[in-house]
């Protein structure tokens, strides 16, 4: 086998990547003074004598020449600053995608290494674009693999038009170190992030370049981050759906899930890494505890012992101000009406004005995720917000629809979102909680104060469909509060016929509105009153009964 052959197979080929709002595609010189106009000048982010951490990749790491999700696809560096207290230390994404170990530091490392100062720190995580051509007109980029310091192959370059050194890969991450030293600056290494591929016994496949990057740490005394590793036992730990959605438009760029997992990887590798070298850098970390909801025991319980708990996710509808007897209020907050919280702990995660969008953008999911334990239950219950524009400032609405489907929209504040339907949105929910060995509970949104042809509106066609669609797909124990809510209401206060007379039938319909509004709902159509909050809590436990569902042990005789 020939070095070139050994080599391709040692490192990824990828795809021309795709042009970014720049209009960059490659390390082409045109492309790359393009590029050092949207990366930040190095050092530029220094605020007074505090150092800088500065991330050295490829598209993995910054996707596209600024970063900011355009093409649906991120990068980890974009999301590494929620880890860095930014008063102790800013952290500097210097990646470029298309580079290799050897053309970013031939092409753009001069520029970060003079901006370095002492005391600053420099994460190398590079090598996704380290095959190809060693000589071509085009790129250029290519390496020797593995890591023999004496290995070189001389030529004349294309691209630079002159000629060139070919080194090891191992020698460029010693020549990255060198350098950083000589500025009194400190290295640390990180192996790749994974790629969408699993090996024969279903594992994410496990990169060559980790064994590289770490030997050449050993050798040279400088921290290792196995970044490959964290993520690929994260993405292990996912079904193959889940997996799937943390990369986007290929197999090795990831979506803002995926380069959030990434970051979050590499903030942990290094909190938690026992090399005496970090502790100045982990002193100036943040947020590496995740946040949690850490249920009190109710007075009633028997015992210290954990109870299962329901998390109750939703909208407005679920949680609202509950605490003016004359106010509107949320179903949840009426759970205990229903539960017996001697034998199960209730937690109302909800959060008004959200879709199921919003909830898990703000972080709302993730905090209910964190805490689950096996034995828990999540209830899922959103619909009034989703339905919104897309594009404005609360940035809330989502795909009409249960399809596996996703855009990316340019939104009004000129960010980047990619944007998926309400049922992909329900699908990751019922994932997660599944993932943790928690029970998750599709629930219908809460019935309208409306009356259409005098009965209250059902939403079936629309929202309704939506729901069954989900069960279909992924089996979920569904709960029609809609329903169950709105054949109470309707046996209280629908008509059977209305007046043929329009003017007397709008009188009917404003006369039906206005009783059920005086009792079951609050200040307009949507919000309930603390009774309308007990109606649907009671429909909730009547449907978990007429199911027969394991979550109905927990309710009251």
């Amino acid at each position: 086998m020939s070095l070139v052959q050994a080599f391709g197979q040692a490192f990824d080929n990828l795809p021309d990547p795709i042009g970014d709002a720049n209009k960059v595609v490659d390390n082409t010189p045109d492309s790359i003074a393009k590029a050092l106009m949207s990366r930040p000048q190095p050092g530029s982010t220094r605020k007074g004598s505090n150092p800088v951490l500065f991330l050295v990749g490829n598209s993995t790491m910054r996707n596209g020449t600024k970063g900011n999700g355009s093409n649906g696809q991120w990068g980890w560096g974009y999301f590494a600053n929620k880890y860095f207290d930014e008063s102790k230390i800013t952290v500097e994404n210097q990646a470029l995608g298309g580079m290799s170990t050897r053309t970013f530091y031939t092409d753009l490392w001069p520029a970060v290494r003079d901006a370095l100062k002492p005391g600053d720190w420099v994460i190398v995580s590079i090598g996704h674009n380290d095959s190809a051509d060693f000589f071509d007109a085009r790129r250029a980029r290519g390496v020797i693999p593995g890591v023999d310091p004496d290995t070189m192959i001389v030529g004349f370059n294309q691209r630079t038009q002159r000629q060139d050194t070919v080194y090891s890969y191992g020698t460029y991450l010693r020549k990255y170190i060198s350098d950083i030293r000589e500025r009194g600056a400190n290295a640390i290494l990180m192996s790749l992030t994974p790629r969408d591929a699993r090996d024969d016994k279903g594992k994410i496949i496990r990169k060559p370049q980790t064994e590289w990057a770490a030997y050449i740490a050993a050798i040279e005394g400088v921290p290792f981050v196995d970044l490959n590793e964290r993520s690929g036992a994260k993405l292990d730990s996912y079904s193959e759906w889940k997996q799937h959605y943390h990369f986007l438009g290929d197999k090795i760029h990831t979506s803002k899930f995926g380069a959030e997992m990434n970051a979050l990887s590499a903030a942990e590798g290094l909190w938690e890494s026992q090399n005496p070298q970090l502790k100045p850098l982990q002193a100036m970390m943040q947020n590496m505890e995740p946040q949690k909801y850490s249920p009190t025991p109710h007075p009633s319980s028997l015992t210290s012992e954990r109870k299962p708990v329901v998390f109750f996710t939703g909208d407005s509808t679920v949680k609202n101000a509950d605490k003016d007897d004359d106010g509107m209020w949320g179903w949840a907050s009426q759970a205990f009406t229903v539960f017996d919280e001697s034998k199960i702990t209730l937690v109302n995660a909800a959060r008004a004005g959200r879709s199921t969008r919003s909830f898990i953008r703000e972080g709302l999911w993730d905090k209910v995720y964190n805490s689950l334990q096996p034995g828990d239950f999540v209830t899922i219950q959103f619909g009034h917000n989703d339905i919104c524009p897309i594009t404005d400032q609360k940035a809330r609405g989502v795909i009409p629809g249960t399809q596996d489907t996703l855009h990316v929209y340019h939104m009004d504040n000129d960010t980047y979102e990619v944007v998926y339907s309400f049922g992909w949105y329900l699908h990751k929910m019922i994932d997660d909680v599944r993932e943790k060995g928690a029970t998750p509970i599709l629930v219908s949104l809460t019935p309208r104060n409306e009356w259409p042809g005098g009965k209250v509106e059902r939403r079936d066609a629309s929202y309704g469909k939506w729901y069954r669609e989900v069960v279909e797909q992924t089996g979920v124990t569904f709960i029609d509060m809609h329903n169950i809510s709105a054949d109470f209401l309707d046996k209280k206060f629908a008509v059977k016929r209305l007046s043929p007379d329009k003017e007397k039938a709008k009188e009917q319909l404003a006369a039906i509105k206005q009783k059920a509004g005086d009792q079951y709902f609050k200040k307009d159509h949507t919000h309930t009153s603390k009774l309308g909050a007990q109606m649907n809590a009671q429909s909730f436990a009547k449907g978990l009964r007429d199911a027969h569902h394991e979550l109905a042990k927990y309710l009251k005789r």
